[in-house]
């Protein structure tokens, strides 16, 4: 009886693992070296963010993340703002993207005085535009920075699950040994 749930379980994962790789919509993913792909989506106030307004005049940051409010991705949130003005000084533009809506993104960045772009991604289309592909078996969102020059050049990425305050330190050691 174990033996049999065992392999169950284990046809389960393996299942999910398999239709999470082919059912991926993610375009080979950009890389340092690459010029930033061109999109527009919604803010947190309901505009339009169209990035071809700021590529060719300003640096960026562009981050993407799993989800709003969530322990992970708050502490991420809450270090790109303790972190703002090191970014801003240097007239860098900060940008968070997830799939939550322009309500959850406003709410979002008022709980916590998120003073940068949050980009409603609700079809996933920027998101794998980037190809940021998702993790733990297509479950979870991906969470990938990147640093783009005023070229719109990616100059560096970083890609970790789990430890997301080290996105804005590798972001601002980019930067620094960079721009």
């Amino acid at each position: 009886m174990i033996k049999k749930a065992s392999a169950i379980v284990v046809v389960l994962v393996m299942s999910i693992a398999v239709f999470s790789i082919f059912s991926s919509k993610a375009q080979t993913p950009v890389q340092v070296g690459d010029q930033v792909p061109s999109f527009k989506l919604q803010n947190q106030h309901g505009e339009l963010f169209d990035l071809n307004t700021f590529k060719g005049n300003t640096a960026m940051v562009i981050y993407f993340y799993p989800k709003d409010d969530t322990p992970g991705c708050t502490k991420e949130a809450c270090s790109f703002r303790d972190s703002y003005e090191a970014f801003t000084d240097k007239n860098i533009k900060v940008i968070g993207i997830s799939s939550d809506d322009v309500e959850s993104h406003k709410n979002f960045a008022e709980k916590y005085n998120l003073p940068f772009t949050l980009l409603a991604d609700t079809e996933n289309e920027v998101r794998d535009l980037f190809g940021v592909k998702s993790n733990a078996f297509g479950l979870i969102p991906g969470r990938v920075t990147y640093v783009i020059d005023k070229k719109g050049e990616i100059i560096f990425m970083y890609q970790s699950q789990l430890n997301a305050k080290k996105h804005i330190e590798e972001a601002l050691k980019a930067i620094n040994s960079s721009l």
